[in-house]
């Protein structure tokens, strides 16, 4: 492995880190929040810049890389936003651990939504601004950030691209990989903007609204108050929400060729159409549930709670209305298998990727099909296109390991959980498919404060190894993999 070269790569990470906190510093001392946030902003500025900008001095020269190097700068990329993204939190004194500071940076950071903080709201602005901040920049990829802006990276661009962006499939919309990541945030930014107008003039702030556009897009779940969504009372401000979860959850190809080229391909997509079914039959499925128990509550206030729960677990957001945890057993069992499916492959979902569902099913089809007709010879197509024989391979290793995963960090925390199995898997399954919100000890009206330090950081591990897609994480406890 060439070091120099992930070294700069890490040190461009954390200036562009650095930049984001001073932006949030800046809002400190117009908010006049006090000098503790913007001491604590300070010092995070300063963790960021300082060995940011010592790590590319040291190692200046333009070197390509390779798809080692790119696992290793997206993992240890991650890691370092991760603890240099906790110093304002400890620093300010609003979180009081190491262990729970980076938990929740993680969560921010892998778009997981889960926290240590019973109520958001008390934090000042500046630091509810990082909180979501963390977020927007996980979304997308802060790595995918750096090919867009740094021309410096060319062609070895498609290293880092390939480690990060989630899902079995890669589309490239243009030749050279800087220009499709450029294209992905700018359809990711022009989203937000059409969320924040939209959110404000369903009644919120301008802040809130900005701070909730940028968990929302990211489908990270964050939100500045202890309600959630649900806090705002308003179903205008659900219904967009829903609205931009489901969007969040797509291809953003899809969405690109929609804006800019004016190609709607959405009808074409196989995956897009499955992920577009399961979102509507298990809509259907838990508002008939619950409308069911619920006595009289009007059909259209059903069908709106049903939604949204449904697309911020699907899309792994993590935003809540109610606490879904005290709807009918049916209901939390159709919510708790839809945080295994995930969205679409090239969003800004967690979660196993309705792709890969979408290929296991057509690969159990062929199976079945052997049995009638053994001799016969059947390709697993997708949008009309057979797909190779070592994708296969992939995303079957894929959902066993993500599947052998969840038990190995079921058992962990069933250590502190003891016989609360419903709490140990739904921690799991939630910070492993980057949800946030579970059931049992980790519901959507609890936090993850009370796990002790040791169980925050396996959690925050598995929050990692569930954005980055297992395998690029796992890769570099090869030995093999250090080697020159």
């Amino acid at each position: 492995m060439k070091f120099r070269p992930v070294i700069h790569l890490i040190g461009w990470t954390l200036v562009v880190l650095g930049c984001a906190m001073t932006a949030c510093m800046a809002v400190a001392w117009s908010a006049e929040d006090g000098p503790v946030a913007v001491r604590a902003l300070a010092v995070g500025c300063a963790s960021a810049f300082v060995p940011g900008v010592l790590m590319m001095a040291c190692t200046r020269g333009h070197e390509e890389i390779g798809r080692r190097e790119g696992f290793a700068v997206v993992v240890l990329g991650w890691l370092g936003a991760a603890i240099v993204g906790a110093v304002p939190f400890k620093a300010a004194g609003v979180i009081s651990t190491w262990p729970a500071a980076i938990f929740e940076t993680m969560s921010g950071f892998t778009t997981t939504g889960a926290s240590v903080l019973a109520d958001p709201s008390v934090l000042p602005k500046s630091l509810l601004l990082w909180r979501a901040t963390t977020q927007f920049l996980g979304g997308m990829g802060v790595l995918v950030l750096v090919v867009a802006i740094l021309p410096l990276v060319g062609t070895s661009g498609m290293q880092l691209f390939r480690a990060e962006m989630p899902g079995p499939t890669k589309d490239r919309l243009t030749p050279r990989i800087a220009g499709t990541a450029k294209r992905l945030w700018g359809v990711y930014v022009g989203f937000a903007f059409a969320e924040t107008v939209l959110l404000r003039w369903a009644g919120m702030s301008w802040f809130e609204a900005i701070c909730h556009t940028f968990t929302t897009v990211s489908t990270g779940g964050f939100s500045t108050r202890a309600g959630s969504i649900g806090e705002f009372q308003s179903p205008l401000i659900e219904w967009t929400v829903i609205a931009f979860m489901f969007l969040g959850g797509a291809n953003f190809a899809l969405h690109y060729r929609a804006l800019a080229r004016r190609e709607l391909a959405y009808h074409r997509d196989s995956e897009f159409k499955l992920y577009t079914l399961v979102v509507i039959v298990a809509i259907l499925l838990v508002s008939e549930v619950i409308g069911f128990t619920s006595g009289g509550l009007a059909p259209l206030d059903t069908l709106r709670k049903a939604a949204f729960a449904v697309v911020s677990v699907l899309t792994t957001t993590g935003f809540t209305t109610e606490d879904f945890d005290r709807w009918p057993a049916l209901a939390r069992i159709v919510l708790f298998g839809l945080m295994f499916l995930g969205g679409c492959a090239g969003s800004t979902a967690g979660s196993m990727k309705i792709a890969r569902v979408l290929i296991v099913l057509r690969m159990l089809g062929r199976e079945i099909y052997r049995w009638l007709q053994p001799d016969a010879v059947v390709s697993i197509k997708v949008d009309k296109e057979a797909v190779e024989a070592p994708v296969l391979l992939n995303v079957a290793l894929f959902v066993v390991l993500y599947l052998l995963v969840f038990a190995a960090g079921t058992a962990v925390m069933a250590v502190h959980f003891g016989d609360d199995w419903v709490s140990s898997m739904s921690a799991v399954a939630a910070c492993l498919g980057n949800i946030g919100p579970g059931l049992g000890a980790v519901g959507p009206v609890q936090t993850y404060a009370p796990i002790p330090g040791w169980a925050q950081l396996w959690l925050a591990f598995l929050m990692l190894l569930g954005r980055l897609e297992l395998f690029t994480v796992l890769v570099l406890l090869l030995p093999s993999c250090w080697r020159r």
